[in-house]
């Protein structure tokens, strides 16, 4: 399929590649990321269009929202369509859940057909309807069963196979140590660790101090996860981390130039403003029609995620009211370039002591 995607500005162009030639390229066992900053895997947000996009703003890497084990198995449509892995993108994960090691061992076969460089198994999960059936965080319970499943998996598979967990259940079930020791018996290639609790669920702080001590001691590499929702917070764990990379999940939703910020130095005189957003919703919005089948869905989608890049910009909650009444998605995206060209990047302004999406997404 030919490329249609916007092109991007000769401006923008040079700052984004300006910056991505200072990340350094890293090796997680025997995958190759491009930045240690990677893209943590969120439910109804990390789809391919979104993925692609991230990639083009500096992510090392991606990892795919969580996708039933069963739902691949029963053949559904709607999560066959979730498997897809666009050929542009680079380094990404497919990321599974379920309780059975039986079938996440037949679904991950089929998930290495759509040629991921990974399998993800999630176990950091820690929404009700996906723990009550004994997935996602709930797999954390039980640590003596995940060595079949793991063992199960990793045979199915010709693809290096993570896992994404939690520090535990709760703050008396501190385990992650001894599924990180469990992974590696199995051969898993890399843990990334969300540093909550699942009773936690995305509430209080990520414990990094915990992480740190994780990492000092973990016979993998280790991916550390949790709070980082800004370009200086994930520059300054950069600098003093034990964790091989850093997973940003929330953070890029408002600053989806997050990954390639952190590279920002003293006396640059980069800065991303209201246009370079606006270039980089079109790129989305030619990414969504790919892969999107229905106006409606694409409508949706489109609003989501320009209401997540407006935060923070003067008159953001004015826009964010008017956008959800417009009723086409040529509507919606002719109002959001009038908010984009009028706005700077030193007018942005984010209270991230605020929760912002507390219901948790992956």
């Amino acid at each position: 399929m030919p490329d249609m995607t916007t092109r991007f500005s000769p401006s923008l162009q040079f700052k984004l590649e300006t910056l991505k030639s200072r990340r350094p390229k890293i090796s997680l066992g025997n995958i190759e990321f491009d930045s240690p900053l990677l893209l943590a895997p969120m439910s109804a947000i990390c789809n391919a269009p979104y993925r692609l996009l991230m990639e083009d703003l500096g992510a090392g890497g991606t990892v795919s929202e969580l996708i039933s084990c069963h739902g691949i198995n029963y053949g559904n449509e709607r999560t066959r369509h979730m498997l897809k892995v666009d050929s542009r993108e680079k380094n990404m994960g497919l990321q599974l859940f379920g309780e059975d090691a039986d079938a996440m061992a037949k679904a991950a076969v089929v998930a290495q057909e759509f040629n991921p460089k990974f399998i993800d198994i999630n176990m950091g999960c820690p929404v009700r309807k996906v723990v009550t059936k004994g997935g996602g965080s709930a797999l954390m319970k039980e640590p003596a069963k995940l060595g079949e499943m793991f063992g199960k998996v990793k045979k199915a598979i010709d693809i290096p196979l993570t896992i994404k967990i939690r520090t535990g259940w709760d703050s008396d079930s501190i385990n992650a140590p001894e599924i990180i020791r469990i992974a590696k018996e199995e051969g898993v290639e890399f843990v990334a660790i969300h540093g909550r609790t699942r009773v936690q669920q995305y509430q209080g702080s990520a414990n990094w101090t915990l992480l740190e001590s994780f990492a000092e001691l973990s016979p993998l590499p280790l991916i550390g996860n949790g709070d980082l929702h800004t370009a200086g917070s994930a520059m300054e764990r950069l600098k003093v981390t034990r964790c091989q990379a850093l997973m940003l999940g929330r953070g890029p939703l408002r600053d989806p130039f997050i990954f390639l910020n952190a590279f920002r130095e003293v006396g640059d005189d980069i800065s991303f403003d209201g246009a370079d957003y606006w270039e980089i919703i079109q790129r989305l919005y030619d990414y969504q029609r790919e892969y999107v089948w229905h106006e409606k869905t694409l409508s949706v989608q489109m609003r989501k995620f320009i209401v997540w890049m407006s935060a923070g910009f003067p008159g953001a909650s004015h826009f964010r009211r008017d956008l959800f009444s417009y009723k086409t998605t040529d509507e919606v995206m002719k109002q959001t370039e009038t908010f984009f060209c009028d706005v700077k990047e030193s007018d942005k302004s984010i209270d991230h002591s605020q929760a912002f999406m507390a219901g948790g997404h992956g």
